[in-house]
C-alpha cells in the first residue's frame, strides 16, 4: 500500500525519526503547563522574560568560556544530526560494505601499484565515486585509505594493524563525544544558575517588603520561576538533547569498527564475502543489513570496477 502511494516504509521511519526530539519536547510543554494550569495556575505567572534572560544567557556563556571554537561549531553541527537522527542507516552501512569488497576483491586480483592509483587520489578513482557518502566523511574516508595502504604494505601483521586501528577508533569516538559532554555540563549547570535567577529575584523582591502582600507575592513568586525554568530546562530539554546526541554519535563511529572487523577478517586470509560478514556482525540487529542488501551490493560491486 505504501508503494502504491508512492511512499516508501524506510522514509516513513525516517521521517518519524526526525520528529522524534521535537514531538517529545512538545509532549513535555503540554502536559507541565497543562497540570499547572489544571491545578488552577496561571500561566502568565510563569511568563518572566529576565529569569529567561538571566538563566540562557549565563549558560550561553559559560558554554563558550568551557569550549574551544571547533567544539562550540561542532555541538551546532550535534545539535543538528540529532534533531535529524544522522545515526546510520542500511544504505550507509551497504555503501561501506560495497566499497570494502571492491577494494579487497582489487587487491586480489590486481597489482599494488594498480590497486593505489585509487587509495592515493580517492576524489578521482571511479570506484570510490560510486560511494559519496564515504567522499563526504573525510574521517571514514582517511580511516578505510590509510589502513588498506598499510594492508597493500604486506609486512604488517593483523594484532599490529588490529591494535592501531582501535588507539584510532577510540580517538575519533572521544572527539565526537565532545558535543556531548558539552551540552551535559550546561545541564548539570542550569539547576545552579536557575537558583542564582531566583535569588536575585529574591533580592528584587526584599526592596519591596512595604508594598501590599499581592504585589510581594507577585515578586517572590516571579523569583521562584528562575529555579522552576532552571530545573525543567536542564532535566526536561538539555540533558534528554545531550543524551540524543551520544546516541547519535555512537552510533556513528560504530561504522569504523565495521571497517575494522572487514579488513582485519581479510588479513587473516577470509575471502572478500567472508571477511565483510565480518563486519555485518558487529552492527546492532536494528541496523544491520540483510544477507540479501548485502549479497546484492556485493553483486553490483564489480560492475564498478569493470566500468573502470
Amino acid at each position: 500500500m505504501n508503494e502504491a502511494i508512492g511512499i516508501s516504509l524506510p522514509a516513513i521511519e525516517h521521517g518519524e525519526n526526525e520528529l522524534t526530539i521535537i514531538v517529545g519536547f512538545i509532549f513535555t510543554m503540554i502536559c507541565m503547563l497543562g497540570g499547572f494550569v489544571a491545578m488552577g495556575g496561571k500561566l502568565g505567572v510563569l511568563i518572566q522574560p529576565w529569569e529567561y534572560v538571566i538563566i540562557g544567557g549565563s549558560a550561553i556563556g559559560t558554554f563558550i568560556v568551557a569550549n574551544p571554537m571547533p567544539v562550540i561549531k561542532d555541538t551546532g553541527k550535534a545539535t543538528m544530526e540529532a534533531f535529524a537522527n544522522r545515526a546510520p542507516k542500511n544504505e550507509d552501512y551497504l555503501e561501506i560494505i560495497g566499497l570494502l569488497f571492491t577494494l579487497m576483491q582489487e587487491i586480489r586480483a590486481k597489482t599494488r601499484a594498480e590497486v593505489e592509483g585509487h587509495i592515493d587520489e580517492p576524489e578521482n578513482s571511479p570506484i570510490f565515486q560510486n560511494y559519496q557518502r564515504i567522499l563526504a566523511d573525510k574521517d571514514k574516508l582517511n580511516f578505510i585509505t590509510d589502513y588498506v595502504r598499510l594492508i597493500m604494505l604486506g609486512n604488517a601483521r593483523p594484532h599490529e594493524i588490529e591494535a592501531l586501528m582501535e588507539e584510532e577508533i577510540h580517538t575519533l569516538s572521544q572527539d565526537r563525544l565532545k558535543p556531548y559532554q558539552a551540552v551535559q555540563s550546561v545541564a548539570d549547570a542550569l539547576p545552579a544558575l536557575g537558583i542564582v535567577a531566583a535569588v536575585l529575584g529574591v533580592i528584587k523582591a526584599m526592596g519591596s517588603l512595604d508594598k501590599p502582600p499581592e504585589i510581594l507575592g507577585a515578586l517572590i513568586g516571579a523569583a521562584l520561576v528562575g529555579t522552576f525554568a532552571g530545573i525543567f530546562m536542564s532535566y526536561g530539554m538539555a540533558g534528554p538533547l545531550a543524551a540524543k546526541i551520544k546516541s547519535v554519535r555512537q552510533k556513528q563511529s560504530r561504522q569504523f569498527v565495521v571497517i575494522k572487523q572487514t579488513l582485519i577478517a581479510f588479513m587473516n586470509g577470509a575471502t572478500p564475502h567472508i571477511a565483510i560478514e565480518h563486519g555485518r556482525k558487529t552492527v546492532s540487529a536494528k541496523d544491520r543489513p540483510t544477507l540479501d542488501m548485502v549479497e546484492e551490493q556485493t553483486m553490483n560491486a564489480p560492475v564498478a570496477v569493470a566500468a573502470e
